[in-house]
């Protein structure tokens, strides 16, 4: 079983940008905590970050995956093209966003992405990553007959 997390714009700079909002833990951190996720339950994980919108379609486009966690970042609010791309994939996919975007600016609280999605995951910190990524491993393994 292959599992993607895919991280959008700004997302390299946690623990760096807004700590207040984001928290202290840095970018590294995140990718550390899901890799040894990932160990425990025996499961392929990609992680990618870009700051571009066609890079992450590019990555999505060429993977072969049983299930996203994705953070667009800032292209939740208008990242159209990300959208379709996301609407195309038939795997379950969850949102995550580590800060709650509905107690933050009014543009932040809509999402252009969500719809496409299984499911979403918002304001719990980096512990949100890890909550979408057993709700994948306990849908897709229960399909499994485990």
């Amino acid at each position: 079983m292959k599992f993607l997390v895919v991280n959008g714009p700004n997302l390299n700079m946690l623990g760096v940008r807004d700590k207040n909002i984001y928290g202290s833990r840095s970018y590294r951190d995140l990718v550390d905590i899901l890799n040894k996720w990932a160990k425990e339950k025996e499961i392929e994980l990609m992680i990618f970050q870009s700051n571009h919108e066609g890079e992450m379609i590019d990555f999505l486009q060429r993977e072969q995956f049983d299930g996203l966690v994705i953070n667009p970042g800032a292209l939740t609010h208008y990242g159209y093209s990300l959208r379709d791309a996301l609407e195309t994939i038939s795997v379950p996919k969850i949102e995550v966003h580590i800060s709650n975007v509905h107690k933050r600016e009014e543009f932040r609280r809509k999402s252009v992405t969500a719809e496409v999605c299984d499911g979403q995951i918002i304001g719990l910190g980096i512990l949100g990553y890890i909550l979408a990524l057993e709700y994948l491993y306990q849908k897709l393994t229960e399909k499994a007959g485990f």
